[in-house]
């Protein structure tokens, strides 16, 4: 089945690695992929430490918005897509997650009908994740589960910068 976690709020990523340690737990092969990150977090510390966990991070250290986005970060997103559509023909992982992938479609990385295609070519047997603000309804109308993530309160508007163990 299709999972979409999107939404403003904190906590998509970490609602998808949940997912992931779920899945692990049970033994199941999960495959993570990071687009527009390149940071280690503790999240990943974790899951490294499972033999049929996969890990890849399809970005670079900075901070991108709409504007400073470049060819690089077209080029990382693309080597994200085919690295997703490797591993759902290959059937290497029963949960693969997309991580911040919505971000990437909405700062134009990727084009929408790439993501649709890899979405109707995911086996049955897999479960495909997609995270990150933006959802487009396109996607929307695709997935069979979707959890919007709204912000209500968060210390970054108090200045309040991302915490160890705790955002990362």
């Amino acid at each position: 089945m299709i999972h979409v976690y999107t939404g403003n709020g904190k906590g998509k990523t970490t609602a998808s690695l949940g997912l992931a340690l779920r899945s692990l737990g049970w033994g199941r092969r999960v495959a993570l992929l990071q687009f527009l990150k390149l940071r280690e977090t503790g999240e990943l510390r974790g899951l490294a430490g499972f033999k049929n966990c996969i890990i890849r991070q399809f970005g670079r250290e900075d901070f991108i918005t709409e504007e400073t986005a470049n060819d690089m970060d077209r080029q990382l997103a693309e080597e994200g897509c085919l690295k997703a559509e490797e591993i759902l023909r290959d059937k290497t992982a029963d949960l693969v997650i997309l991580d911040e992938i919505n971000v990437a479609l909405h700062m134009k990385l990727i084009e929408i009908t790439r993501v649709m295609d890899l979405i109707k070519a995911c086996p049955p047997e897999i479960e495909l994740v997609l995270t990150g603000r933006d959802c487009p309804p396109e996607i929307i109308s695709l997935a069979d589960y979707i959890s919007e993530i709204k912000e209500i309160k968060h210390p970054y508007r108090k200045g309040i910068i991302a915490r160890e163990g705790i955002e990362y």
